[in-house]
């Protein structure tokens, strides 16, 4: 089974010629391995040059996005539609990121972005977990989150989606802080795929869902975490900006498929 490592470099790098020396790093480290699959979701900005140059020198990469705007057109000063996004390569994108809910956005806000992105035949990405550690209230958010933001998404729709464990206290870029520990991780995805079959009245044994893990995810511990049979991925931050180290990284995963 392919693995997938998302590349989710934020407000990186600042200058256009080094985002476009990490892509290229970044598809070298892949080369022809075919048991990984690497997405790169780089500033907005970076998208139109970066699926010309993906096109021209047939990187082995994928291109994502951070963020959309869930209406198709219209006078929305700043915003980045789903089409627009298709046109420019996007393939998949992030949805409900920690940081995204840390400054408002809202579940409601994240239920149209997923619909407008499935609509747009790109595979959203849905980010869903606690901002504090406490494991006595994680049931109840991810119950509350998930709800929310799949709200009259059709069961069809389910699998199309891939859903990220992101317990945003573990975050390192912005705590300072450690991945979750392996079996909370574990009890985490659990926890998300009773809820998912729940909601869409789903076999669990025969739902085809996709479950990834973001948070400090880096060269230390991507080989603990994508051993297990439950995760299908994982999202990874300031680690997919150091090249040596993501080049790590792929070179592990391609391992664990």
């Amino acid at each position: 089974m392919t693995k997938f490592l998302i590349a989710n470099w934020k407000a990186n790098p600042t200058a256009p010629h080094d985002a476009v020396k990490l892509l290229r790093a970044t598809a070298r480290a892949v080369g022809r391995r075919r048991k990984v699959t690497v997405v790169v979701t780089p500033p907005t900005i970076y998208l139109e040059a970066f699926w010309g140059i993906i096109k021209k020198e047939k990187l082995p990469i994928k291109l994502g996005a951070q963020d959309l705007f869930w209406e198709k057109s219209g006078p929305y000063t700043g915003q980045i539609t789903a089409p627009m996004l298709r046109t420019l390569g996007v393939s998949c994108c992030l949805v409900g990121h920690s940081e995204r809910r840390a400054v408002g956005e809202t579940d409601e806000q994240i239920n149209k972005k997923i619909k407008a992105a499935l609509a747009a035949r790109i595979t959203p990405i849905l980010l869903v977990g606690e901002q504090e550690k406490n494991d006595a209230i994680r049931q109840d958010i991810l119950v509350d989150q998930l709800t929310r933001d799949l709200e009259g998404v059709s069961s069809k729709d389910a699998s199309r989606i891939m859903y990220a464990f992101e317990p945003a206290w573990a975050i390192s870029t912005t705590s300072g802080n450690k991945a979750e520990s392996l079996d909370n991780i574990i009890a985490g995805i659990a926890m998300m795929k009773d809820i998912i079959c729940r909601f869409f009245k789903l076999r669990p044994a025969n739902a085809k869902l996709s479950f990834l893990y973001g948070a400090s995810v880096n060269g230390e511990n991507v080989a603990d975490i994508l051993s297990r049979k439950e995760l299908s991925g994982a999202v990874v931050g300031g680690a997919s900006l150091r090249a040596e180290e993501f080049k790590k990284m792929i070179e592990i995963t391609s391992t664990k498929s």
